[in-house]
């Protein structure tokens, strides 16, 4: 999925705290919002695994809620949703596309890494791949409550990652060319500035 995608349901999983504790739900929304993004990090760098933990994140998540509803403070509330929201994340993406340039080919078998378990879990492609057009309905969809339940910055915060995943869902096959095309003509001394992956596909 996209990184906006997983952002918006981080402000989602933010929002709950609206029926327990509202005047502590900017924080929440805040912390669901860059853990959402946070696995992601390691995009250039052992992508999906790195920093996406599916099993630690959701036992060290469900942890840190028990310690939230117990005490109830803005950090407790804060790192309990910012960790949960991690966790959906690395979850989530075995729900997508592979691990690959051209996800779409559905060549790779590898979605997310499981450090638990010592193995990659294998993409189940119920949203094919980053950007496809279910990806930026599911992203319409989860952003749908909170641009009804906010205003000001939250609710613009919202309404900016949905159009930046409708740019990046009509762009998203044409932005694979543009990189072909320009890791292509990178000096060769140069390319050792570049993530593996991109090499390995883009230069025969």
């Amino acid at each position: 999925m996209m990184a906006t995608t997983h952002a918006l349901v981080g402000v989602l999983l933010g929002s709950a705290t609206l029926l327990v504790a509202p005047e502590l739900a900017p924080v929440a929304v805040f912390a669901g919002l860059f853990g959402g993004l946070f696995p992601d990090f390691d995009l250039y760098s052992g992508h999906r695994k790195t920093l996406h933990f599916p099993v630690y994140y959701s036992i060290a998540g469900s942890a840190l809620l028990g310690v939230a509803v117990l005490v109830p403070t803005v950090w407790t509330i804060a790192v309990a949703v910012f960790v949960l929201s991690a966790a959906v994340h690395s979850i989530s993406d075995a729900f997508g596309g592979g691990l690959e340039l051209k996800p779409w080919l559905g060549e790779s078998e590898r979605a997310v890494y499981d450090h638990f378990r010592g193995r990659w879990i294998p993409p189940r492609r119920w949203i094919r791949y980053d950007g496809a057009p279910e990806d930026f309905v599911l992203a319409v969809f989860v952003a749908l409550p909170s641009i009804v339940l906010y205003d000001g910055v939250i609710q613009t915060l919202v309404i900016v990652a949905v159009l930046v995943s409708a740019v990046y869902a009509l762009l998203r096959k044409q932005l694979v060319v543009a990189a072909e095309w320009l890791v292509g003509r990178i000096p060769a001394p140069m390319l050792d500035y570049i993530p593996d992956r991109f090499v390995r596909d883009f230069v025969q």
